[in-house]
């Protein structure tokens, strides 16, 4: 008999059963709204193994690529094989820290007497309470707070991976499905994946989802026109403009955020609720961006300041009120686990922290769990650590020639050449970004009084080992924050504070955007970042 691997755990196959079936079995819950008639679109998931055992793809499953298959459509046909799945709704390992603002509560929506308004106009009666929902839509994880609107206090915080991997690992290419024959795929599956995640939180809580009488949702200039059914071809295009960008730089709208209506969206909050999306600076450099300004506090510096948001995209801004510089770096998913050969997303079990000592590797894990990869903060601290040691060259070859480096030899997982050459390219943007910035700003580095380190990935990193590689600004240890998810601290105040949304709109539309490719030494400034070692500081 063949076997089913899910999380580890095993089951014997058998002929005509469906994942969903197996997930069953499990006590894995896979999000379904259609009774598994394969009509939501909802219940995808990665089939790792084993591909070729299972029934082919039904019509129900044409928007699906790669790998991925409906758990309600694909079922077992060859039950002498090996087959392993995940649910595309892992649990990241949320922040247990980010920084915090306090503002003080003017949200849109507020009681009087028995009524809950909103913009001044009645919506409904007073339920007991009222919430609100902030989104930060990341690329690779989706990280929402409920919000009580009245007491300012968040009473829950959930993440999940955001589901429109099956699209595609960055932006890019999620632009070139959106913009085929599945247009509105990539909209339904995150509707239905935060749809899932309203129901799970509102349960959990003893709370109703009639309660949540808004949304401010936050993401890169795509996944947030994404999360809005908006066409997101011209940003995949030059000049990178979302559409609403262009209207706004043409005079025909008076910002770029945004606010519908929930229901118009199939958002499921109390019946007439609003979203609100944050505003875009220029380009890829979204409302994400904006957000994470307002939680770190740039929009009220008194000296230069950074900001670089790391991810699958990674943003940098520099400056202050008055003359502020950005630009968005596609450093691609390598240190989020894809590219990489035992990469892998901070799950438990991923590799998180890598020491050598005498020859020998040792590593922590998340969880303490037994070793499953190696996620981006090991990859860094195994790049420097290799680096310190003698055991690879700044430009990234092994010493004595060898072609992979055992990381985890009881487990038979390496960094291999290629694996180094994919996080030498997607070090280089994050270096690209950050010195082509502080290059166009004019500043030595001694005038940025602080460097705010945003994003889950870059919460767990050692800053140190960081910029011994070159993947952060050569800046004193001391003047590097991290700030953990100011994204979603952003789009909490977003949501808690009409004044707060007036100022960033106003802010960001005098930011200044960076084309980074248009730098006349581009290139060269590229190959530079390539290399595993402290980044200039020859700014002026």
């Amino acid at each position: 008999m063949g076997t089913l691997i899910h999380g580890g755990r095993r089951l014997e196959l058998a002929a005509g059963k469906t994942i969903f079936d197996y997930a069953d079995d499990l006590a894995v819950r896979v999000p379904t709204s259609c009774g598994r008639s394969g009509e939501c679109h909802e219940c995808i998931v990665e089939i790792e193994r084993g591909t070729a055992a299972l029934t082919s793809p039904t019509e129900a499953e044409a928007f699906l690529r790669g790998n991925y298959r409906l758990a309600c459509q694909a079922r077992v046909a060859d039950a002498d094989a090996e087959v392993e799945f995940s649910v595309l709704r892992r649990q990241p390992r949320i922040l247990t820290h980010a920084i915090h603002r306090p503002v003080t509560p003017e949200p849109l929506v507020e009681r009087r007497g028995g009524q809950v308004l909103l913009g001044g106009e009645p919506i409904g009666r007073y339920r007991g309470r009222i919430l609100g929902l902030a989104i930060d839509l990341g690329t690779t994880t989706v990280a929402m707070n409920l919000v009580d609107l009245e007491s300012g206090a968040t009473l829950h915080t959930a993440s999940f991976e955001n589901p429109q991997r099956f699209g595609g690992s960055d932006v890019m290419h999620r632009i070139s499905y959106d913009s085929g024959p599945h247009r509105g795929e990539l909209q339904k599956v995150m509707l239905a994946a935060i749809n899932f995640e309203i129901g799970e939180m509102t349960r959990s809580l003893g709370i109703s989802r009639h309660q949540i009488y808004e949304v401010a949702a936050v993401g890169n200039a795509t996944l947030r026109d994404l999360f809005f059914g908006l066409d997101v071809a011209p940003i995949g295009e030059t000049p990178y403009r979302s559409t609403i960008e262009t209207e706004f730089r043409e005079g025909r709208r008076a910002t770029t955020a945004l606010t519908v209506e929930a229901k118009a969206l199939g958002l499921r909050i109390g019946g007439r609720g609003s979203v609100y999306g944050g505003p875009l600076i220029g380009s890829h450099v979204g409302a994400d961006v904006a957000a994470g300004l307002l939680a770190v506090g740039m929009d009220e510096a008194t000296e230069p300041a950074m900001l670089v948001d790391v991810g699958t995209n990674t943003e940098v801004v520099v400056g202050q009120p008055g003359r502020m510089l950005a630009a968005s770096c596609p450093a691609g998913p390598a240190f989020e686990g894809g590219e990489i050969a035992h990469g892998m997303p901070g799950y438990p079990g991923a590799v998180e922290s890598v020491e050598i000592r005498d020859g020998a590797v040792r590593t922590a894990t998340i969880d303490g769990a037994e070793v499953q990869g190696i996620c981006g903060s090991g990859l860094v601290d195994l790049l420097a650590e290799l680096r310190r040691t003698g055991g690879m060259n700044e430009l990234g070859v092994l010493s004595d020639g060898a072609m992979e480096f055992p990381f985890a030899p009881e487990r038979g997982m390496t960094l291999s050449r290629a694996d180094i050459s994919a996080l030498a390219q997607a070090k280089s943007a994050n270096f690209c970004g950050q010195y082509i910035v502080l290059r166009r700003y004019g500043l030595p580095l001694e005038r940025i009084g602080k460097l705010s380190l945003a994003g889950g990935f870059a919460n767990y990193i050692d800053v140190e080992n960081a910029v011994r590689i070159g993947f952060l600004a050569n800046l004193p240890i001391e003047r590097i924050v991290k700030v953990g998810n100011a994204a979603l601290e952003g789009a909490t105040i977003l949501l808690l504070s009409v004044p707060m949304r007036r100022r960033i709109e106003a802010l960001v539309a005098t930011i200044e955007h960076v084309e980074l490719e248009t730098t006349e030494d581009f290139f060269d400034i590229f190959v530079e970042g390539c290399q595993f070692k402290p980044m200039p500081d020859d700014f002026v």
